[in-house]
């Protein structure tokens, strides 16, 4: 094992044996070299006063050499804000700018300790770095039936996890706290369990309540009691767009010291919160009071970064930066949430009216970009193709039933006529 890597893992075995036994072979492996080009060209960068010939870009005029057609169209920025790499944890004035937002947003963290964000290629590299990281063959990732089918290929396919799955409503349509206490107790022969948490739900658009997020730390806390150690993945891709009287700040906040068996990691970004999903900005955060604790996990993230992808863009990282800092960020963000809240609420106000008979019931939703219908006597499959084929509307088959409708994408006005034409379309094939 390379002296480096060792030096991690003796760290956290010291520090933090817990978080250290969570670790996959690949996460005990890996370290971020701090000899090498880019340890070399860092420290060119503040010494080599004359000329710098380490790292692997091209300059002119003592900035970075770029092609007119290209720096013409973004004009509002320095060259080197936008040509050279970007450190592999992502701009420094990014992560401090996003930990601060993290902090407004979610007030009660600031009495946490938590590191600073690390920027990754958007969300699903951060999901795939915490796969890296702790997931091994056979271990199990706890996740509820209505899911990211993503989840799949990153902790199943890539890392041979087993994935567990619980009902994600019981019986009361409310989330199954109960389900997700029995899934993760069920891994106590293991004594490990990644669990992962996705509010709002992709597919459903469903945030617990107060009441219900007391009811999954207490279901973590357990696991974590009874001896099994806990990687507790806030998946926060649609964070902030919460519509009704649910959870307004991520659990990340009460699992971040909730228990020395559980390590709280937060996946989040720009990426659908602020509207740029072709941007690719994501960030990953951990949670620990221990400062040598998060030093390592950040070098070992970087390890998987550097051995990946190297760093992430450049540009999108400072357009994010700049939207982050500009006086106008606050209000232009409220404007949109009002739209997205208003086709949230016409959608329900639609379901509700009474219009569509019994041909579907819904599954609760209160936030997000999706909701889920649960059609009655007829398949998904069929009416997505129907609808797509005779109507010309884009909708996604879940399963045998559940056809899942990004109300995010659809302008209010034409809401009704899309659900009156699924309706048509439900109605076309019960008839046959």
């Amino acid at each position: 094992m390379n002296p480096l890597a060792k030096q991690l893992n003796e760290t956290l075995q010291t520090e933090n044996p817990n978080v250290y036994a969570m670790l996959s072979a690949l996460g005990k492996a890996i370290y971020f070299p701090k000899e090498g080009i880019l340890s070399q060209s860092a420290e060119a960068k503040t010494k080599a006063k004359k000329y710098n010939a380490t790292i692997g870009i091209a300059t002119e005029g003592g900035q970075p050499m770029h092609l007119k057609v290209i720096q013409e169209t973004l004009s509002a920025y320095n060259p080197k804000d936008l040509y050279e790499y970007a450190p592999p944890a992502g701009k420094p004035e990014l992560r401090a700018a996003w930990r601060a937002k993290m902090i407004k947003e979610n007030p009660a963290l600031e009495a946490k300790g938590f590191g600073s964000p690390i920027v990754t290629n958007a969300l699903t590299h951060g999901l795939s770095i915490v796969a890296d990281l702790f997931a091994d063959a056979g271990d199990a990732v706890v996740i509820p039936n209505k899911n990211w089918e993503n989840y799949e290929l990153t902790f199943g396919v890539r890392r041979g996890a087993e994935i567990v799955e619980y009902p994600l409503y019981n019986d009361q349509a409310r989330f199954n706290s109960q389900g997700l206490r029995d899934a993760l107790l069920a891994q106590k022969d293991k004594g490990k369990a990644i669990v992962v948490l996705n509010f709002p739900n992709n597919p459903t658009g469903y945030t617990p309540d107060a009441e219900e997020g007391e009811e999954i730390v207490a279901a973590i806390r357990d696991a974590a009691e009874a001896g099994i150690n806990v990687v507790a993945v806030t998946d926060d891709a649609y964070f902030g767009l919460f519509f009704e009287d649910s959870l307004h700040e991520s659990l990340f906040s009460r699992l971040a010291d909730l228990h020395p068996r559980v390590l709280a990691v937060k996946v989040d970004g720009a990426t659908k919160e602020e509207y740029v999903w072709g941007f690719r900005v994501g960030f990953i955060t951990y949670a620990s009071a221990n400062a040598a604790t998060l030093a390592a996990l950040e070098q070992k993230t970087m390890g998987i970064i550097r051995a990946t992808i190297s760093s992430g863009p450049h540009p999108s990282q400072t357009f994010v930066l700049r939207a982050l800092t500009s006086p106008d960020f606050d209000a232009q963000k409220a404007e949109k949430y009002e739209i997205m809240k208003g086709r949230a609420n016409r959608v329900k106000a639609l379901l509700d009216s009474g219009r569509y008979g019994d041909v579907w019931d819904y599954y609760p939703f209160n936030s997000g970009y999706f909701m889920c219908l649960k059609l009655r006597g007829v398949a998904a499959e069929d009416v997505r193709v129907r609808l797509l084929d005779q109507y010309g509307i884009g909708t996604i088959a879940l399963g045998e039933t559940d056809l899942r409708v990004a109300f995010s994408c659809i302008e209010e006005g034409n809401l009704e006529e899309l659900f009156d034409t699924i309706f048509k379309a439900v109605n076309e094939l019960l008839a046959k």
